[in-house]
């Protein structure tokens, strides 16, 4: 592949999502970043090699995806996954066992199973969840080594200032980690804020097709998080093909466009539900009533494209609300170009037991991802559904 000139010119976004860690083929002069679909390469003699030896460690499309989220996250660099989760698997090997966290009281179910049923009973690793935006200082314990935070959050679209959490972990000598899944590089930039690690779920919108698995973390100038995350990378092996690592490229090139019409998107269907009176109540980071509007305004360019709300009803009649819908997949996931809705407590978040359920994720809660659709159609099928 071509090495890439430094450069200290501030790129446009709209511009850094085209070219961000991309140059034409030095052999052949693609375009586009060729599938290297290969396992292993020639040695010109016994240990000495182009750079490249086998693709779990070294593959030129992977690298090529690696240097363009860690350009679009303004990181140093960026690590490529199977999964988010396969991810986020990677970041709790740098723990050992008996290590605890502290993580937002709302996150992705996900995350919640990875955390409860995986590495509390493999590693002794424990989890605290709280509130961050309410003094958590009374939770960091001696073993405490972590935050963990989503903002916005999974699927309560809660906030937290990025920089408030940054300077209480450094002073506690505490790794920072940040789900950037639903805000993206375009809206939200934690590494800019202090923050360590920056998590993706590649299969949301950074791909936004609907078509690709994936995963990343990104990290700015860390010498000793870059050594450990490169050995975890390469020792787990749970890296994406070539052929995904491609198909993430190409999403790449459209982020910054799709992205202004999720954020449009959003908000106006955020706008048009909040005055239904089906409706009890609407979340969305970019609407004036959100508990944490100022913060939101000042770590994000915009505002994504989920919506929560509260549907007066029960789950039958959300189920007949959800089944009436023309444009809407009902379906789990996020990010893509086509709109999508679901139930948290019957999807996505079901892994939570009753009580969690209770407190946490209301039965009636539906979660909006809006598409790169029309948004006036997109209102007008939401207007038939939830005629009675």
């Amino acid at each position: 592949m071509v090495k890439r000139k430094k450069s200290n010119i501030k790129l446009h976004p709209d511009t850094q999502a085209v070219h961000a860690g991309v140059k034409p083929d030095l052999q052949t002069g693609a375009v586009m970043t060729p599938i290297y679909a290969t396992s292993t390469y020639a040695h010109k003699s016994p240990g000495e090699h182009s750079g490249y030896e086998y693709s779990r460690t070294q593959n030129p499309t992977r690298e090529v995806l690696e240097k363009s989220l860690a350009e679009l996250e303004d990181g140093h660099k960026a690590f490529a996954f199977a999964s988010g989760v396969a991810a986020q698997s990677a970041i709790l090997e740098i723990l050992k066992p008996g290590d605890h966290i502290i993580a937002f009281d709302d996150l992705y179910g996900g995350t919640f199973r990875l955390f409860n049923e995986i590495k509390a009973k493999s590693s002794g690793i424990s989890v605290t969840y709280v509130d961050l935006n309410k003094s958590f200082a009374k939770e960091i314990k001696k073993n405490t080594k972590m935050i963990w935070i989503e903002t916005p959050t999974n699927p309560l679209l809660k906030i937290t200032d990025l920089k408030r959490v940054a300077r209480i972990a450094k002073k506690n000598n505490l790794i920072t980690v940040c789900d950037n899944t639903f805000a993206t590089p375009l809206n939200q930039k934690p590494l800019n804020f202090g923050i360590d690690i920056i998590n993706h779920s590649l299969t949301k919108y950074i791909n936004g097709h609907s078509d690709v698995i994936g995963g990343c973390l990104v990290i700015g100038k860390n010498r000793l998080l870059d050594k450990k995350i490169s050995l975890i990378q390469n020792s787990m092996g749970a890296i994406p093909s070539a052929f995904d690592c491609f198909l993430i490229l190409r999403g790449i090139k459209t982020l910054s466009l799709r992205m202004k019409k999720h954020n449009e998107n959003g908000l106006k269907i955020a706008r048009f539900l909040k005055q239904h009176k089906k409706v009890s109540k609407v979340t969305y980071p970019g609407l004036t009533n959100h508990p944490q509007k100022e913060i939101a305004r000042k770590q994000m360019n915009g505002f994504g494209g989920i919506v929560s709300f509260l549907f007066d009803g029960n789950l039958n009649q959300i189920k007949t609300f959800m089944k009436k819908l023309k444009l809407f997949t009902i379906a789990e996931s996020l990010g893509g170009v086509e709109s999508l809705i679901e139930s948290p407590a019957l999807m996505t978040h079901a892994y939570l037991d009753d009580s969690d359920k209770n407190e946490s994720i209301p039965k009636n809660l539906i979660r909006i991802s809006a598409g790169i659709e029309d948004a006036d159609d997109l209102i007008n099928d939401l207007k038939q559904a939830l005629k009675s």
